[in-house]
């Protein structure tokens, strides 16, 4: 008896495609991975020295550097922390002006039942 294994290779059905981000995003996250850039050159470290210190390549720094959107929160969360700049994320949607507003529109004044009136209790 002779044990034949198939492999088979899975194909993409579909591409692989993200919905788009609106310019404004993408303008914000270009900034940020500019920001990420400045901060390590500020400290004059090199490339290679963050990406290793984050635990990804040096390609994929640099894709964080230009603000790719495909790149994950976590790779940035990394590249902070390499920079000591980790404390930063507290600061992402810290301030949320419109919830707050809307929460507070939907709490309205608390109303209270009238108090019961208590009776005497006769000797």
């Amino acid at each position: 008896m002779t044990l034949h294994i198939i492999t088979y290779t899975i194909c993409d059905i579909m591409p692989r495609t993200s919905p788009a981000l609106l310019p404004r995003l993408n303008r914000l996250l270009r900034g940020l991975g500019a920001n990420l850039r400045r901060a390590r050159l500020r400290r004059a470290y090199t490339a290679q020295v963050v990406a290793t210190r984050a635990g990804i390549t040096r390609a994929t720094l640099l894709r964080a550097e230009r603000g790719e959107s495909a790149v994950a929160l976590g790779i940035y969360a990394r590249v902070l922390q390499a920079l000591g700049l980790e404390a930063d994320l507290e600061l992402i949607a810290a301030d949320d002006k419109l919830g707050l507003k809307l929460q507070d529109a939907t709490l309205g004044e608390r109303v209270r039942a009238p108090r019961r009136k208590r009776h005497p209790i006769p000797p």
